[in-house]
């Protein structure tokens, strides 16, 4: 397997990186099976595994120590978040330097490792001071609890708020981001991936399978459900018309794909991976079977043609569902902010 650069960290990355959040209560409940899928991804050749504190309350990353051990940990890029709630209590989540000097130890205790390569934060927390936050993780850097840290689904404006701010306060920078992006999420193609470019950030996009529509199950006539249409149902739901226009277009794909020569899984992987600013595209198997169908995807190259007749299907820099951005910032999604009355 070629390995790629992860920005300018130095770090070198599989073009894959293994998603462990369907580990764990959320996805597969089986300890044992889904150590058995990490060590079958490490042994291919994948040497990147991202997780997060909220995958099933700490359950992911609980496995993920479990399967770490007997392994080399020097020959594991290990990533993690911090951010979503973790408990009852009103200060268990967010990014501010309480919370996140708290998690980073509770993190490195469930995964069982005495130190994060990647200590990433999961979304914006609109209530903290972006310094707050930069500080708090140069503090874990300088402790050698992180060695590095990234942003994870970062509007624009905000990457570029943060790099600023880092060079004007001293502060370590965010060295990578990790946003949404398919050949049904085009979105981060406008702005976000060319700000990462300009910084030289590594680019790890998550949902590269755009949550399992491009897995192959979805399209005019198949089944059209997923294990996660109850959680996150603006994705899914099929009274919506975004997710209609979903529906149509994974049709199309799927025939590209099959006069490519190719599954509608390695062409989705193949056009992430295609991408100049892409470092790692983060696949989440549920299975083993799941696994094996998504390995191939590195050594796929897509011709022009195929590209071209993806952008004329999906234009570049679209999203088709706006839910699928994964953040809507405040003064979008609250009404009251756009209004003098407050109504």
């Amino acid at each position: 397997m070629d390995y790629r650069s992860l920005g300018r960290t130095g770090i070198k990355v599989s073009p894959l990186c293994l998603g462990a959040m369907m580990f764990g209560a959320w996805g597969n409940p089986d300890h044992e099976d889904s150590i058995r899928i990490i060590h079958r991804a490490l042994d291919a050749g994948i040497n990147f595994i991202d997780t997060a504190d909220v995958y099933s309350g700490g359950e992911s990353e609980v496995i993920v120590g479990k399967a770490l051990k007997g392994v080399d940990r020097s020959r594991v890029v290990l990533a993690t978040k911090v951010h979503g709630t973790m408990g009852d209590d009103v200060n268990m989540q967010g990014n501010s330097r309480r919370w996140i000097i708290a998690e980073c130890e509770n993190s490195l205790r469930r995964l069982g490792v005495d130190y994060i390569d990647l200590y990433q934060i999961h979304r914006p927390d609109e209530g903290t001071d972006i310094d707050e936050t930069l500080g708090a993780l140069s503090d874990l850097v300088h402790q050698g609890k992180i060695r590095t840290f990234g942003s994870s689904t970062f509007p624009a404006e905000q990457i570029v708020e943060a790099q600023w701010v880092a060079e004007k306060r001293g502060r370590e920078r965010f060295m990578t981001e990790q946003p949404p992006y398919s050949l049904l999420v085009r979105g981060i193609e406008r702005d976000v991936l060319p700000v990462a470019q300009r910084y030289g950030m590594g680019v790890i996009p998550w949902s590269p399978l755009a949550g399992g529509w491009l897995s192959g199950r979805f399209g005019v006539g198949k089944d059209n459900t997923s294990r996660r249409a109850e959680r996150i149902p603006a994705r899914y739901d099929l009274s919506i018309p975004g997710n209609v226009r979903k529906l149509e277009i994974v049709t199309e794909l799927a025939v590209v794909a099959d006069q490519a020569g190719l599954s509608l899984i390695e062409m989705a992987l193949a056009f992430v991976l295609e991408h100049p600013g892409v470092s790692a595209a983060i696949i989440g198997p549920r299975t083993m079977e799941q696994l094996e169908s998504q390995l191939s995807a590195p050594s796929v190259a897509l011709e022009a043609s195929v590209l071209d007749r993806i952008d004329e299907i999906v234009p570049p820099g679209v999203n088709l569902n706006a839910a699928d951005g994964g953040y809507m910032a405040p003064s979008i999604a609250s009404s009251w902010r756009r209004r003098r009355s407050g109504r």
